[in-house]
């Protein structure tokens, strides 16, 4: 019966069956928090892990159906690995080579020249979960004073129980899409700590329902929006033979379009996180609560923010976080910074996907991050750049910065979004590379921009 449904229902919206049955699971966890809250919350810890076990597979099962089987194989490994192995290096790493093996097994197998919502999708938000589980693990057997203030918050003093694993990763807020959180932290919303009152209900009605009315916005501009900038448009054509400048411009309305797809889906998704407590953030200076604990996107400085830098701290804010705690941060032993960042883009890239366009777009971040960077330090050392920067044109500047962002922010999206060689090649063939050239250029020119821009300490120091 469910089946047909779907169907019509798919027909009906002109969305592809499985695109429905996520959006309709991820607003089913308003209806699975509404429950929690009414006759649950103050249950015990075992009949919360089963509810949330039990709803989380309801949703599994609903857009997956027996393919369900993947996200439990590898919840149980796990749990045997922190049994069985302990607080080691080689769990960890034991943990890590199968978690991320099974994923990408899974893409090879799966994998097609399109963008497919199956079990691959939650499963890539479970892989980084139960990394981080070994992690945490791993940093409860060592001293305080050898944690950094971010591992201590995630650091676990016991094994944990199946079923808490269970519930913890199968959660209903954070099973589908994201976002990531600790099993600590997930520990505090059992124990009914999230709360401005400790064992008392949150207040956190209104939050959610501002997340939840905000992520409806990006839902119906992506809707609205999706069907007149296709990524289809750029294969055709009609493309090519459209003006450069009418190419560039496409690239960045296309871009922002396609964003929301994830921005709504995360900020739908985190009203649910704030409902139950989970985005509880302590307090501000004011004593006001935070509910941004589970915030995976910040609008305003996302749609704001004329640097490269500025969106990428805006967006999958805890992905981001994730990568930085137990891949960027564990590389310092490498001794270099830069290769740090490398590292931790490529692994980024493969954690996405085994397209060519993944790899692409994040050694294209890296780039255009670097050149930034380096952009940033020059306007800061010249009294030039800084003067400009500060005068009456900046609104001027502003405008034209922000032309640059959104079209190079976009120009490493088109891979990511056409995924195979021969789709994206076209697409950058036809822009004639232009953001390659762009920042190879910047790259090349700074070095000299800046010994013309910025005044010697020896001269300084004559004046």
């Amino acid at each position: 019966m469910a089946a047909p449904l779907m169907e019509e229902l798919s027909e009906y919206l002109g969305s592809p069956e499985p695109a429905v049955r996520l959006i309709l699971s991820i607003f089913l966890g308003y209806l699975f928090a509404v429950v929690y809250r009414k006759f649950l919350f103050h249950q015990s810890p075992l009949v919360i892990h089963l509810y949330h076990t039990f709803s989380g597979l309801a949703l599994a099962a609903f857009n997956f159906g027996s393919q369900v089987y993947h996200s439990a194989l590898c919840i149980v490994i796990q749990f045997l690995l922190l049994r069985l192995m302990g607080r080691t290096v080689t769990a960890v790493l034991s943990s890590f080579l199968f978690q991320m093996s099974y994923l990408l097994l899974g893409y090879y197998y799966t994998a097609t020249d399109e963008y497919d919502i199956k079990w691959t999708m939650p499963h890539c938000v479970l892989t980084l979960k139960l990394i981080g589980l070994s992690f945490d693990y791993y940093d409860g057997g060592k001293e305080p004073s050898q944690l950094s203030a971010e591992q201590k918050n995630g650091a676990l003093p016991e094994v944990p129980s199946l079923l808490e694993v269970c519930g913890f990763s199968y959660f209903y807020g954070g099973f589908l899409v994201g976002p990531q959180f600790t099993l600590r932290h997930y520990q505090k919303l059992v124990s009914r700590q999230l709360s401005e009152t400790p064992g008392e209900l949150p207040n956190s009605v209104l939050p959610a329902m501002k997340r939840l009315s905000l992520g409806l916005v990006c839902l119906a501009i992506f809707a609205i929006g999706g069907p007149h900038y296709p990524d289809t448009y750029y294969l055709t054509d009609e493309f090519e033979a459209q003006p450069f400048w009418y190419r560039c411009v496409y690239i960045i309305l296309w871009a922002k379009v396609y964003l929301y797809k994830y921005v709504s889906c995360w900020l739908i998704s985190e009203g649910v996180c704030i409902l139950v407590g989970l985005g509880y953030n302590g307090t501000n200076e004011k004593g006001e609560p935070q509910w941004d604990a589970c915030a995976n996107i910040k609008m305003w400085m996302f749609e704001t923010t004329p640097l490269f830098t500025g969106t990428i701290s805006a967006f999958n804010i805890n992905t981001n976080a994730w990568v930085a705690r137990h891949i960027f941060k564990r590389l310092k032993f490498l001794g270099n910074k830069l290769v740090s960042q490398l590292a931790t883009l490529v692994f980024l890239a493969i954690w996405h996907g085994l397209h060519s366009g993944y790899l692409l777009c994040f050694s294209m971040e890296f780039i255009i991050v670097n050149v930034e960077k380096q952009a940033m330090v020059l306007v800061r050392d010249s009294p030039v750049l800084t003067k400009l920067a500060n005068s009456p044109l900046y609104p001027l500047i502003y405008v034209v910065q922000q032309f640059i962002h959104w079209l190079f922010m976009g120009y490493p999206l088109v891979p990511f979004g056409l995924f195979t060689y021969d789709k994206w090649l076209k697409v950058y063939s036809s822009v004639y590379f232009c953001g390659h050239i762009f920042f190879f250029a910047a790259y090349l020119i700074l070095p000299y921009l800046r010994k013309a821009l910025v005044p010697r300490k020896r001269d300084v120091k004559q004046e």
